[in-house]
């Protein structure tokens, strides 16, 4: 099924610590996804973080759709969501995405990742947005 909007339904699989697969129109064919962090927002936005010199942003400032793609995690029922959309890339904010995402989805009381988290935040990044315009969903 296809929409334009998240449902109550997508927005709590969303808001889990699952990796989400992104894929953006201006990459190779066929489309080769990364895993990512990301943060769904209370306005419907998706926003993740990456560096401002990147292969996806070079691709993203020629053509600014991306696509991703959440899937609930094996044992589980099949579910999945993806959200495409057109993408801006915001200068601000990326350092406190970064922080709460990085206590989403690791242990920071664990000294390897108190050590990774510190090596985060010394870099300089940018919050990628995905507007979506359009939802895919399937569960079975």
């Amino acid at each position: 099924m296809s929409t334009d909007s998240l449902t109550g339904e997508d927005l709590e699989l969303l808001r889990r610590p699952l990796y989400g697969f992104l894929s953006v129109a201006a990459g190779p064919v066929p489309a080769q996804p990364r895993p990512v962090w990301f943060e769904v927002t209370a306005e419907g936005t998706i926003q993740l973080f990456t560096g401002p010199d990147t292969v996806k942003i070079r691709r993203l400032r020629r053509d600014p759709r991306a696509s991703l793609v959440v899937a609930a995690p094996v044992g589980e029922r099949e579910r999945w969501v993806s959200v495409a959309g057109r993408t801006t890339v915001e200068p601000d904010g990326a350092h406190d995405l970064a922080a709460r995402l990085a206590a989403r989805y690791w242990d920071l009381d664990d000294p390897t990742r108190a050590r990774d988290f510190t090596e985060i935040m010394a870099e300089d990044y940018v919050r990628l947005v995905i507007h979506p315009e359009s939802v895919s969903r399937l569960t079975f």
